[in-house]
């Protein structure tokens, strides 16, 4: 019983995108993964997930370790010299209590980072999105496909805009969370009306971003492509999710996506299938 909590707690914390895993080198990383943990998911899975990316009218990308390389809140954190103790602050939510969602998880680690808003820009032009290998030209394949595509994230809107920008990507399709300030350009807090500002429920999060896209557009099919468990948890509603590991492979979102891939290059070549094998019921 003991052990299943243990199991359960942990889960609970991957929710919070707190993210603790072990990056692996691209030369040790296959280019498609199909397998989880217990069983083979079918090839029929994958196929099914394959004619959804194909026809999809939109598509909606998570930021960190899957469009850039790094964490940008880690980075953040570096940059403030309070790296160590946002990590402890991260430590003690995947020790802790199954209570502790993502909001609480980002409001304990803005305390102590607390940025005002000089340092948050001075961060912002000093810094250089790492942009995953192959980002660029899967966002210029689906563009010319008259696909759209967002930046759904967990993080920061102020240091996803500059990301957005190197991918012609309108600010309007960034859904993530702001941090406020008061007149004085003090940390202020964040904004908790933000859907991505919290997760675990399809009320929340990414689920709840892509529920309002579907009814804001009338999007038939919207894919997710992600790295961690919040991405995971988007579908449904999203049509259909896409693990990405090309930054970190965690085990657990690998054992769940039908489709896993750790290279946008197989995406993107995916997209020049032969029109006549996508079905469009």
């Amino acid at each position: 019983m003991q052990q299943h909590q243990q199991q359960y707690y942990l889960f609970l914390a991957t929710l919070i995108m707190i993210r603790v895993a072990l990056p692996t080198t691209a030369s040790a990383i296959p280019r498609s993964i199909s397998t989880s943990p217990g069983e083979t998911i079918s090839k029929n899975h994958e196929e099914e997930v394959k004619r959804v990316w194909r026809k999809a009218d939109a598509v909606c990308f998570d930021v960190d370790s899957t469009v850039c390389q790094d964490e940008g809140i880690d980075e953040l954190a570096a940059y403030l010299g309070v790296g160590e103790a946002v990590a402890n602050v991260t430590r003690t939510a995947m020790n802790g209590n199954a209570r502790f969602r993502y909001r609480d998880a980002l409001a304990a680690r803005l305390q102590v980072m607390k940025p005002n808003h000089e340092q948050l820009e001075q961060f912002v032009n000093i810094s250089k999105p790492k942009l995953t290998v192959g980002i660029r030209e899967l966002v210029s394949r689906l563009h010319a496909r008259g696909t759209h595509v967002y930046l759904v994230s967990g993080g920061f809107r102020r240091l996803i805009l500059p990301v957005a920008e190197l991918l012609g990507i309108e600010k309007s399709r960034i859904y993530a969370n702001e941090i406020l300030f008061d007149k004085f350009g003090k940390y202020h807090g964040f904004d908790t009306s933000e859907l991505t500002s919290d997760s675990g429920s399809k009320e929340t999060g990414k689920p709840a971003v892509i529920a309002l896209l579907k009814k804001m557009y009338n999007y038939k099919t919207v894919v997710m492509v992600g790295d961690g468990a919040t991405d995971v948890e988007a579908s449904p509603p999203a049509d259909a999710f896409i693990g990405f590991g090309g930054n970190v492979i965690r085990e657990g979102v690998k054992a769940r996506a039908k489709w896993y891939v750790t290279d946008f290059d197989v995406l993107r070549k995916d997209l020049d299938h032969d029109e006549s094998d996508i079905d469009d019921e």
